[in-house]
This record gives structure tokens, C-alpha cells and sequence, in this order.
């Protein structure tokens, strides 16, 4: 199954409350940060969801 790596480019300072938890709930703390979920349809509306905070590559 292919994973989805997930990095938080830009801040969540002047973003809604409703972006910020899902960051958190994605994991990402700092800019820069990366995680690796698995290629779920949840794990993509959420970060489909704050699209512009992040970016999304494909990793097997």
C-alpha cells in the first residue's frame, strides 16, 4: 500500500481554529515538519483540508 508524505510548508498562526486541529491531527508541529501516513481516504480530506498549508507527495 503507498504512503502519504505529508509536510507542513507554511504557518498556522492566522489560520481557523478548525485548520489548526487538523494539523495537529495530522501531527505536524513546525513548519518544515514531515510525517508519513498511510494512503487512506480520511488521511486525504484531511490533508486535502489545509491543502494550502501543506504539501503532499506520494511515497511506496
Amino acid at each position: 500500500m503507498t504512503n502519504l508524505r505529508i509536510t507542513l510548508v507554511r504557518g498556522v498562526v492566522n489560520s481557523t481554529p478548525r485548520q489548526r486541529a487538523t494539523v495537529q491531527t495530522l501531527g505536524l508541529h513546525k513548519i518544515g515538519h514531515t510525517v508519513v501516513r498511510e494512503d487512506t481516504p480520511a488521511n486525504r480530506g484531511l490533508a486535502n483540508t489545509v491543502r494550502h498549508l501543506v504539501t503532499v507527495e506520494e511515497v511506496d
